[in-house]
């Protein structure tokens, strides 16, 4: 078959390799401008550079709604399409161009976790699993039929970085399966469960800010989800932020007000959470590891040399 590709960063440069990889024809691909946007600039991976190497034509765009991109798309004489974190809407006569539709890889559990950052939301929210899903695009965002679909667990400690690593190696062989299947007609494509689906937005760093009233379970999964290299989970100290960088749900149940900086536990220091917190029945979030704006990291029990105070959501 020949295949056109629409992707961007690492998800998308694994697609194109298995593309390559493949034995099927990539006519064309195209990607993104390189962006300043924080979570853009984690897993970069350039999809452009890939396929400059292999001698494939490269376009770069931000949208794919032009004429001439749509005129450039044709005339590759695409079989299929296959897409993979491409970051805009695509219009339907793209899509529905090549015989075989487009083939979209997305990195959730379809119908839950359409949309931006999958994995990260997935863990705040303490589900038990993550995964890629292969399915065709029709007009509305991640709900076409699925194709293929395959899952990771989420483990107590799992973070979003090693949670990626795990789902990342997933695109290769499905991207390969799933040609072998559409280019043998043996493929059945399985409807969504649209009752199952949701839907999220873009993470920007105001998704990383710490509230307080959160109980301590779901303030840690944040912190899991906020892993290094991604914006980690943030609160500010007498003023000036202070990511979290370690952290796990106290032992004992504390009471109070959420964000008082209260007692050391064990390796670490009690911060109160939760919104029931003055109940004196709630874990609190038991910082480890903390680093400030300049990129010094921190054991908590030497940062917090004295107790009291306040941990804030703003200055």
């Amino acid at each position: 078959m020949r295949v056109v590709m629409l992707g961007y960063q690492t998800w998308g440069h694994r697609t194109l390799q298995a593309l390559l990889d493949s034995g099927h024809e990539v006519a064309l691909v195209i990607t993104h401008p390189k962006s300043e946007h924080a979570y853009e600039k984690i897993w970069d991976d350039d999809v452009a550079e890939l396929a400059e190497k292999h001698d494939v034509p490269v376009l770069l765009r931000n949208r794919p709604d032009d004429a001439e991109l749509l005129d450039a798309i044709a005339a590759a004489r695409p079989d299929l399409i296959v897409a993979n974190n491409w970051r805009t809407w695509l219009p339907p006569e793209l899509f529905d161009l090549p015989p075989h539709g487009t083939l979209n890889i997305h990195d959730s559990l379809l119908p839950k976790y359409a949309g931006f950052s999958p994995i990260i939301w997935a863990l705040i929210n303490g589900e038990e699993s993550v995964g890629v899903t292969a399915h065709r695009m029709n007009a509305e965002l991640d709900a076409g039929d699925v194709l293929i679909q395959r899952s990771v667990p989420i483990g107590p400690t799992d973070t979003a970085t090693g949670l990626f690593h795990r789902t990342v190696d997933l695109i290769g062989p499905i991207v390969q399966e799933s040609l072998e299947l559409i280019a043998s007609g043996a493929g059945t494509w399985v409807p969504q469960n649209r009752s199952e689906a949701s839907f999220f937005h873009k993470r920007s760093l105001e998704d990383s800010r710490i509230d307080w009233k959160w109980p301590a379970e779901r303030l840690e999964r944040l912190v899991r989800a906020q892993s290094d290299p991604y914006p980690n989970a943030y609160a500010f100290h007498r003023g000036e932020r202070l990511r979290i960088v370690e952290a796990a749900v106290s032992e004992a149940r504390y009471g109070g007000t959420p964000g008082r900086i209260f007692i050391r536990e064990g390796d670490g220091v009690v911060i109160v959470a939760g919104a029931d917190a003055f109940n004196g029945r709630c874990p609190g979030l038991l910082v480890r590891r903390v680093r400030t704006d300049d990129g010094t990291e921190y054991a908590a029990t030497e940062y917090f040399r004295t107790m009291g105070g306040y941990l804030t959501s703003h200055p």
